[in-house]
């Protein structure tokens, strides 16, 4: 099964050093974008704030980006 990274990319950059073995592209891309929403979801509750600039950058074991993954693009802002 293929290992998989998530490297954040927001106002610092925090590598994964461990990484997950997924079945597949599509279920790393599930598990970013859990983990994209959870980190905005709290950041919300603990800040008050939101930046939609933040992604996660997925990379293969060979440490090649695969996908790209912008907070902004899981949430709508509705007023």
């Amino acid at each position: 099964m293929p290992r998989f990274f998530f490297n954040l990319r927001n106002d610092m950059s925090v590598d994964d050093e461990e990484g997950l073995e997924l079945p597949n592209l599509e279920a790393a891309r599930a598990r970013a974008e859990a983990y994209a929403l959870d980190m905005t979801a709290a950041t919300v509750l603990e800040e008050r704030k939101i930046n939609l600039h933040h992604r996660i950058e997925v990379t293969d074991g060979m440490g090649q980006k695969v996908l790209t993954v912008e907070f902004g693009d899981l949430v709508t802002i509705e007023r």
